[in-house]
């Protein structure tokens, strides 16, 4: 299971990453490797406003279709477009290919407020 140190996770499995004042939104190798073969990818519009722990988009995979939940607030300023022709990135590439959105964030301590990789991994070893 990769969970890469520098970034922060919310307990519904997205994964958060600040550069330069901009923040970009994806979901975890364990959550891609849960949902299985992704097949669709349902994003919202660049201009839109997210609230936090509130659904953002979708993820549909072989099995089931998941709601995407802000880890924090913000206005989407960009969108992986890519997802559109090619979701299995999500599966292949969960922290690359496959970041979802870019947000500017409302109230960056929301971000402090978000599990760290060593206390996301102990939540989903009990799982």
């Amino acid at each position: 299971m990769n969970t890469p140190k520098e970034l922060r996770y919310s307990e519904e499995h997205e994964w958060v990453k600040t550069e330069d004042g901009k923040v970009c939104i994806g979901i975890t190798d364990f959550a891609q490797d849960e949902l299985g073969d992704i097949v669709f990818v349902e994003l919202p519009e660049v201009g839109e406003d997210i609230e936090a722990d509130e659904p953002f988009g979708s993820v549909e995979s072989v099995k089931t279709v998941s709601e995407l939940y802000a880890p924090i607030s913000g206005k989407v300023v960009e969108i992986n477009e890519e997802l559109e022709d090619s979701p299995e990135f999500v599966n292949e590439s969960p922290y690359e290919k496959a970041w979802m959105i870019v947000i500017e964030a409302s109230d960056e301590s929301e971000i402090e407020k978000l599990m760290d990789a060593e206390s996301y991994e102990k939540m989903i070893s009990e799982e």
